[in-house]
C-alpha cells in the first residue's frame, strides 16, 4: 500500500487530504501514478491533471514528476510553495 497526501488546494479538489492505495505495479515514476490517481474521480482529473501546476515529494523528498516511486511508502501532491 502507498499513502498518498495531497496539500492546499490540491487537497480541496481531491476532497481528502489523505489516500492508501495500491497501485499497479507497472507505475513506476510519480507521473504515471498521477495519471491513475486522476482516472479516480473527477476532483482527482481536476487537481492532477497538470503535473506541471504541481511538485511532488517521494518519501518527503522533494521529486521530479519522473522520479521513480518503486519502493516507496508516500508520495505528496502539493503546488508550489511561495515566500514573501
Amino acid at each position: 500500500m502507498l499513502t498518498i497526501l495531497y496539500f492546499a488546494w490540491v487537497r480541496e479538489k481531491v476532497g481528502t487530504g489523505e489516500e492508501r492505495v495500491d497501485p499497479p505495479s507497472e507505475l513506476t515514476t510519480a507521473r504515471a501514478l498521477a495519471g491513475w490517481l486522476a482516472g479516480r474521480s473527477e476532483g482527482h482529473r481536476a487537481a492532477l491533471g497538470d503535473l506541471a501546476r504541481l511538485r511532488v515529494a517521494v518519501d518527503q523528498e522533494f521529486a521530479g514528476p519522473d522520479a521513480s516511486i518503486a519502493g516507496a511508502r508516500e508520495v505528496a501532491f502539493f503546488p508550489p510553495v511561495t515566500g514573501g
